[in-house]
């Protein structure tokens, strides 16, 4: 239909240059040498997921969902890593991803270090310090075990949450990220480490 709804309402495309609706008729092309672009490019890691395309489209259609398949692909064949965004999927996956198999949480304030997250100002690092009384004034139990927001999840999850990941293949990803970030720092002159302290990922950080 190529109204451009989704293009209009999409929040990313107010800061970036970034058009769903141009995605969608890239793919819909069918031509290789155009999906290779986008799948080494910058675009597919601009989308929020937010899904607001999904909300607006007349047809029903969700190009978030495109963006989801095209991510994808593009980690699984190590193109992620040909592009500035591309290449903060190992952080997410370090981050993330880790925190998920650790703590149980997408997003834990843990994860929110002072010294990677600047944008945060002072507040933040006396937040930090502090974490346990502040969270407990909110409601929070901070990481210690019984009912409520931030509680401590039992290891029975957590090791259900093992087994889901290794089911549905996503270790298999996490390695597929891992190899191809390696090479591609190799191929930068970088530091490559599995720990947070080297050049590489000092670098895609930026």
């Amino acid at each position: 239909m190529n109204c451009g709804v989704c293009t209009a309402i999409c929040p990313a495309a107010a800061y970036f240059d970034y058009d769903p609706r141009e995605i969608c008729q890239d793919v819909q092309s069918g031509d290789e040498s155009i999906l290779i672009g986008l799948l080494k490019g910058e675009q597919i890691w601009m989308c929020g997921q937010c899904l607001s395309c999904k909300t607006r489209c007349p047809r029903d259609n969700t190009p978030g969902y495109i963006i989801q398949v095209l991510r994808k692909i593009s980690q699984e064949m190590g193109y992620f890593v040909h592009s500035r965004l591309g290449r903060q999927q190992l952080l997410l996956k370090r981050a993330i991803g880790h925190s998920i198999l650790e703590t149980g949480y997408c997003v834990h304030p843990k994860l929110i270090r002072p010294e990677t997250h600047r944008e945060q100002g002072p507040v933040w690092e006396w937040v930090m310090d502090n974490a346990r009384e502040v969270y407990k004034k909110c409601g929070s139990l901070y990481y210690e075990e019984g009912l409520g927001g931030l509680r401590k999840i039992d290891s029975d999850t957590l090791d259900e949450m093992q087994a889901i990941f290794q089911e549905t293949g996503a270790f298999t990803l996490f390695d597929k990220i891992e190899q191809a970030s390696e090479a591609k720092a190799a191929e930068m002159g970088l530091s490559f480490s599995d720990d947070d302290d080297n050049e590489y990922l000092r670098e895609i950080q930026l």
